[in-house]
């Protein structure tokens, strides 16, 4: 008789639980437009979730710990004038989120550690340059304030947030609606997938796509016949990728290794109520005590609750093997080193202690002058909307400020002009 060998794995056995009632969001009204993001964003700080807003598009910040009944009248950040469609929380300052609306703008904004009282409504800037709705955020892994985005538009905008500029724009390289994007691990690469039905591998700052139309699949895995979205989730530190069906009830997730064949099956959490959307902590918000190696948040209709994903361990040691060092808050390269050029594996934390997230950092976006613009050196480089209004809006002031001059000038002149006027009536009545 012949044994069928098993296959040895540390995640073989890694099991998910949903989160006690107490740790779940309670009476929040999740967004319902149709589409196809995440709309939830998690970090070692706080939870965002897209929510039903009139007259314009919204979404909310929890506190991570403010978990129960969510007031009805509890803030939301709100500047956009049409639906929300993706948010995305900067690797680098965990107060720091953009969102994406069928306006066609994206908005980044600073969240206090404290809970506000009024709405937010004021973003620290505006980036606008796609012409039809945005709908794919993603920050940069390890470049300081560089946000991608992609829209109805089929362009890809690569902008530095720290100065409200566009790097780079991609615009001839998708011929229909572009489903998503993601960077590889020190962000010199882009993977795409589009309405095309083809894969895309694009080097952003060359313009150029460096591979696409893969023939032969390395594995191909039948998943079922749903037609909801997958929502993939991939923890490198593992080697497990996460599939999340939107409108499924079910998290299906598999351990990709370098031998065939490639794709191996672990298993399936599954609930009774289907998920709206889905967020996934990174790795420095986990809790390294509980051998967690993964926390989703899965959206309701009207509430948020956590799915928790552990390795069974009796020891209550540190888990080195489960536990390698990950990404951590810091940045490894300036926007401008990155456009020019240099590449940064991300700068490694170790998790042996737990992760304490630092205290908040404010973003402060620095417009540069239009005398100090020189011409671009990258490739593709070019203006953004938001820069040239402020670039109109300086012209404005110096205008303004040249005509006081003039007006001051004329006036001092036709003083002058009445003070020989009069000089020189007197010097006729003399004369007389």
């Amino acid at each position: 008789m012949s044994r069928r060998v098993v296959r040895q794995s540390k995640f073989r056995h890694v099991f998910g639980q949903a989160g006690k009632a107490e740790q779940t969001y309670e009476d929040i009204r999740v967004s319902k437009v149709t589409w196809d993001s995440s709309f939830c964003a998690v970090n070692p700080k706080f939870l965002a979730i897209i929510v039903e807003a009139g007259g314009g598009g919204a979404f909310i910040v929890l506190p991570l710990a403010k978990t129960g009944r969510v007031d009805k009248n509890h803030p939301t950040v709100n500047g956009h004038t049409a639906p929300v469609l993706d948010i995305d929380w900067c690797p680098h300052n965990d107060s720091v989120i953009a969102s994406a609306s069928e306006d066609t703008t994206i908005m980044v904004w600073q969240i206090p550690d404290y809970t506000p009282v009024r709405n937010i409504t004021e973003p620290i800037v505006t980036l606008e340059g796609h012409s039809k709705r945005v709908g794919i955020l993603s920050w940069h892994p390890t470049a300081r304030n560089v946000l991608l985005s992609a829209g109805g538009d089929n362009v890809i905008i690569i902008w530095n947030v720290g100065t409200g500029e566009m790097l780079l724009s991609l615009d001839d390289m998708h011929p229909d609606v572009i489903h998503s994007v993601c960077w590889n691990t020190n962000g010199s690469l882009l993977s795409t997938t589009c309405k095309d039905k083809t894969l895309r591998v694009i080097d952003p700052r060359k313009g150029q796509v460096v591979a696409n139309n893969f023939e032969e699949p390395m594995a191909l895995q039948e998943m079922d016949t749903s037609n909801g979205v997958l929502l993939p989730f991939y923890d490198p530190d593992s080697g497990i990728v996460y599939l999340c069906g939107k409108g499924d009830s079910s998290i299906r997730y598999f351990e990709i290794t370098d031998e065939p064949p490639f794709v191996h099956y672990l298993n399936t959490f599954s609930s009774k109520e289907p998920q709206r959307g889905m967020g996934f902590m990174p790795k420095r918000g986990l809790d390294v005590s509980k051998c967690e190696i993964a926390r989703f948040y899965k959206l309701h209709e009207r509430k948020c609750e956590p799915i928790i994903m552990t390795v069974p361990r009796k020891s209550d040691l540190f888990q080195d093997d489960l536990y390698p060092d990950t990404p951590g808050p810091e940045p490894s390269l300036e926007a401008d080193e990155w456009l020019a050029g240099q590449d940064a594996d991300p700068i490694l934390i170790s998790l042996r202690d737990g992760y304490v997230p630092p205290k908040s950092r404010e973003l402060r976006v620095t417009k540069r002058n239009i005398l100090d613009v020189r011409p671009p050196t990258g490739p593709r480089r070019s203006q953004s909307a938001s820069d040239a209004s402020f670039s109109q809006q300086q012209t404005l002031e110096t205008l303004l400020e040249e005509m006081k001059s003039l007006r001051e000038r004329v006036q001092a002149q036709e003083e002058r002009i009445t003070a020989l006027e009069n000089m020189l009536c007197e010097f006729v009545d003399g004369t007389d």
